[in-house]
């Protein structure tokens, strides 16, 4: 494919679509982008419209396709030999969003219940291989995981497998907070912390985000922004926009402040700098890394995923809700045997589609 690439972006789907469309807006060096995929008819619109973007904002932003499918062994592999991206951005999943949106069956009400990390299996598998390809086939890119990353970054580090962060979650509501009050904000936010947000000002409750403006933390978030609202679908318009700064820093050697998930392999979301090549966190004073480490995590322990060295064990509301379904699903699996709990999750889930 000639000289190497800026941007990696895996998926065809919405919210790859979504990222690709706002780099198409923002891009002000010329930026190379590959967008790979199994669909071919989806990844040719997206190629022309992305194209269509660059041209319609001024912006420098190239888009080429690769019809790829990346559930095959090796195939990711070869793609990053091939391509040699400075940036992977990981957005291809198993599991789509929508189904924080969906009712009309056994499993999305199980997802409701239980909580989103029952859909981790399927976010982490191609997210494992991707990492896996990017380790030994382009181990100086940056991976920008997007599939779950509060829950699925932590499971490439216990593989011991690179992750730089994700996007989405905490800077969903980082940049809604900011845009509320017309001032940068700082904002730890665990995914779990989004729910109220997407109900109507009045009827929120459960969980909330820690907020700083100007050094001082926020007391009452509800109140202090009430205004702020999202919508019941997965809010890609902010997500996938949250993240293109950060990719075209990585891309093009700036730097770059703000927010993002799963940073580093940690659970949950944090503000963050890059600089040098590098990220970091960028907590308010007086919080220690430890101290936001073990607030993000509280919430799986309670309700959702936790690990134990390569260990997955289910908690709380998610375990209860799995072991009505299906008792040995409900204890767990071992990472290293992260394909076969896929497929064992699969069949789960197309037995509760179908009751």
């Amino acid at each position: 494919m000639g000289p190497g690439t800026d941007i990696l972006l895996l998926g065809s789907g919405a919210f790859a679509a979504r990222i690709a469309f706002d780099l198409a807006a923002a891009a002000r060096q010329p930026t190379r982008v590959v967008v790979a995929g199994r669909n071919a008819a989806r990844l040719a619109w997206v190629r022309t419209a992305a194209n269509a973007r660059s041209v319609i904002f001024d912006g420098l932003a190239r888009f080429e396709t690769e019809v790829a499918d990346l559930m095959q062994l090796d195939v990711a592999e070869a793609l990053l030999r091939r391509v040699r991206p400075a940036v992977v951005v990981q957005a291809a999943s198993a599991q789509t969003g929508n189904v924080i949106a969906a009712g009309g069956d056994v499993w999305a009400r199980l997802v409701a219940e239980g909580g989103l990390s029952a859909t981790a299996v399927f976010q982490a598998v191609l997210s494992v291989r991707i990492a896996r390809a990017v380790r030994d086939a382009c181990p100086g890119a940056h991976l920008v995981n997007c599939c779950f990353p509060d829950v699925v970054n932590p499971m490439l580090a216990a593989l011991g497998l690179p992750v730089t962060c994700g996007t989405g979650n905490v800077s969903i509501l980082a940049n809604a907070f900011a845009g509320s009050v017309g001032c940068p904000v700082r904002v730890l936010a665990h995914y779990q912390t989004l729910a109220a947000w997407r109900c109507p000002p009045d009827a929120r409750h459960g969980p909330v985000p820690r907020v700083w403006i100007d050094g001082q933390e926020v007391v009452d978030v509800f109140t202090r922004f009430h205004d702020v609202q999202l919508t019941v679908e997965p809010a890609l318009d902010i997500s996938g926009a949250a993240g293109v700064p950060l990719m075209l820093a990585m891309a093009h050697g700036c730097g770059w402040t703000g927010h993002a998930p799963g940073p580093l392999g940690l659970p949950g979301g944090y503000p963050v700098r890059w600089q040098d090549g590098a990220l970091a966190l960028e907590l308010p004073d007086g919080v220690s890394r430890d101290e936001a480490v073990v607030w993000n995590a509280a919430f799986e322990t309670a309700d959702g995923i936790v690990l134990e060295g390569t260990r997955v064990r289910y908690t709380g509301r998610l375990y209860e809700a799995l072991r009505r379904h299906d008792t040995g699903v409900a204890e767990g699996f071992d990472l290293r045997d992260l394909d076969a709990a896929c497929g064992v999750m699969m069949s789960l889930r197309a037995r509760l589609q179908a009751a």
